[in-house]
């Protein structure tokens, strides 16, 4: 039977001294499993908005230092101002949504419409053999759509449910950011060298982060840039006039700040429109945005790499490496990942 003292753990009399490179090599792996984890899980998109939330706050809270707040009042500020820049650019984008889809000439009920007369006349206008792919009338047209709809009303409802859980995850990672700013140095004297070597690797990640962000919006402004000129310049030339270009070229800058999935996104926008002009329109701009898209890759490694110190074709290899890993996921993540990579291995002067 055991006795009193028996049933007691060990008293520990004094610490115990973890080697720092022990230490460095445990928290390493836990960071590693932790990205992994992020992808797998599908929690990318509560990463991205925490870090950029957290980057935001931190860059503007000296301002308020310099003011004489404390950098807890200067936190909050900071975090209650971007609640307000949100607030009002959600209100503001879902009027500008409803006045886009019901009133205007260049409303969606406009671009539908022009669309219908498209279909309504395609036939004239294509070659014989592609008649039997296209519908006959507009009546054809309807009971083809509803079919639809009823065949795939479940997975109609597995995308909503998708972008659902989307926005929630995007909402928890600007709140997780924000507090995170607001804590921060709150207390980190008294942290243990475990939780102080994984704030290290935190803050390396928000580094490479950072970097890549700031990328990014060179690389949306060109491909931006590049797009008014097809819009803009050269469909007029060609007495071709798309409906909806301020909103598109917006749309593609907004847009083009999310790696590679922003891109996916503008050039659907942008074939749609062009397609309630004309089917070979629409060729053109698929072919063209296909092109720009491509040359886009090698665009990216070269912008991202010059600011992180990586040559072109390592950022496309691990691009590549992560698509075929992770799919869409992974080519986000790609350059912020390879980023951290080469920061952790660079301050170790291993590379």
């Amino acid at each position: 039977m055991w006795t009193e003292d028996e049933s007691k753990p060990p008293q520990i009399s004094q610490p115990v001294i973890i080697d720092q490179a022990r230490l460095e090599t445990i928290t390493l792996v836990l960071a590693g499993i932790a990205l992994f984890g992020i992808i797998d899980l599908g929690l990318l998109s509560a990463l991205l908005p925490g870090l950029l939330v957290y980057l935001v706050v931190r860059s503007a809270v000296p301002m308020f230092r310099r003011l004489g707040l404390t950098r807890r009042v200067g936190a909050a500020i900071v975090l209650l101002l971007l609640a307000g820049v949100i607030g009002v650019a959600l209100a503001f984008g879902a009027i500008e949504a409803i006045k886009l889809l019901t009133t205007g000439s260049d409303s969606v009920v406009a671009l539908l419409q022009q669309m219908a007369d498209v279909v309504s006349t395609a036939r004239e206008r294509t070659p014989a053999w592609a008649h039997d792919y296209l519908p006959s009338s507009m009546q054809e047209l309807e009971s083809a759509a509803a079919k639809w709809l009823r065949e795939h009303a479940g997975q109609i409802g597995t995308i909503g449910q998708g972008f659902g859980k989307f926005l929630f995850h995007v909402l928890i990672g600007i709140i997780i950011g924000g507090l995170l700013a607001f804590y921060r140095g709150q207390g980190d004297g008294e942290m243990r060298p475990m939780a102080r070597a994984m704030a290290a690797r935190v803050s390396m990640l928000s580094i490479a982060f950072r970097n890549v962000v700031f990328s990014q919006i060179r690389i949306s402004a060109l491909n931006t840039t590049l797009t008014a000129i097809y819009l803009v310049g050269v469909l007029p030339m060609l007495d071709i006039h798309l409906p909806l270009l301020k909103t598109m070229i917006l749309v593609t800058f907004i847009v083009g700040l999310i790696p590679i999935l922003g891109n996916l996104i503008s050039n659907t926008v942008i074939v749609i429109v062009s397609l309630s002009v004309s089917p070979w329109v629409a060729i053109a701009s698929l072919v063209f945005l296909i092109l720009i898209h491509k040359l886009e890759y090698f665009v990216n490694a070269r912008i991202i790499g010059s600011r992180i110190n990586a040559r072109a074709w390592e950022l496309l290899t691990a691009m590549l490496v992560m698509e075929a890993a992770f799919g869409i996921p992974g080519l986000i993540a790609a350059p912020i990942y390879y980023a951290y990579l080469k920061d952790e291995l660079s301050v170790r002067r291993l590379i």
